[in-house]
């Protein structure tokens, strides 16, 4: 159960983030240099409202899932994040299950792409964390909750990608994703999380079940991709996956040849933001 000094902790730490390092405008009128409230509840995906219950005291156990996203937003260290569950009344993600830990220096990687979309996702294809870019290019990710955030789950059982794709490059990507959730499941067999996320996916996709009883194998390779955007028009992209050694992030990044209408139609968007978008998932 969460306790005052979980909310004097996220306050003090709050405190401490200069909103430009976390992507945000610094201008007006503050009264401390760290982030406001609503900055910080839009960072988490969380209501200011909750932001302000728990720093409070007034709100108590929080899920996982927020104090994860309140770390991430808060920047903090592994250590601080371990300490941030504890005082949840959690006990901080050991090495069983699934990281979901976005390293300070992946952080910084996200701050320096602002005119590229990227994204961060876990082993599982789990959305951890993505930049303006990406949630222009995409649609913003923040209200997005649960299994809502799963790349698999989306794909199988969601409202689908949204991205247009070769039939043999459809098939490739179904392939290695349901590969990479049996990796990630045989790398990770004490996550309860992700073991209701198979089941799930099993039981509501005939087409993942069967990829899934035949042992489908794929992997994912840089790939053009088309996205129906419903400001710009089609954004024809490259698109790579990289993963970080040691915590099995995949960090995905989409860019455009320089000097095409595709690379024109990706700046516009970055000048666009998020307004009225809320498509599409890569």
């Amino acid at each position: 159960m969460a306790t005052a000094d979980f909310g004097k902790a996220v306050r003090r730490w709050r405190d401490r983030v200069p909103p430009e390092a976390a992507g945000l405008p610094a201008g007006g009128q503050r009264r401390a240099a760290g982030l406001r409230r609503e900055e910080l509840a839009l960072l988490a995906g969380i209501s200011v409202d909750y932001v302000t219950r728990l720093e409070q005291g007034r709100a108590t156990n929080p899920s996982t899932q927020v104090v994860e996203a309140l770390a991430r937003a808060l920047r903090l260290s592994e250590e601080e994040r371990a300490h941030l569950f504890r005082l949840a009344g959690l006990a901080p993600p050991g090495p069983e299950t699934v990281p979901a830990f976005v390293t300070p220096s992946v952080q910084r990687l996200l701050d320096r792409f602002t005119g590229t979309p990227v994204a961060v996702f876990d082993a599982s294809w789990t959305l951890l964390v993505a930049n303006a870019p990406y949630a222009a290019l995409m649609g913003d990710p923040s209200a997005r909750r649960g299994n809502e955030r799963n790349s698999v789950w989306r794909h199988f059982l969601g409202p689908g990608p949204g991205v247009r794709r070769t039939p043999q490059a459809a098939r490739d990507h179904e392939a290695a994703l349901v590969a990479d959730l049996r990796e990630a499941a045989e790398r990770y067999p004490a996550d309860r999380r992700l073991q209701r996320l198979i089941g799930e996916l099993r039981a509501g996709s005939e087409r993942f079940a069967d990829l899934w009883a035949t042992g489908a194998v794929g992997r994912h390779e840089a790939s053009r991709k088309t996205i129906d955007h419903p400001s710009v028009g089609p954004v024809t992209l490259d698109c790579d996956v990289l993963t970080v050694a040691g915590s099995d992030l995949r960090i995905m990044v989409y860019t455009a040849e320089v000097g095409t209408q595709d690379a024109e139609r990706l700046a516009l968007l970055t000048v666009l933001g998020t307004q009225d978008l809320t498509h599409h998932e890569g």
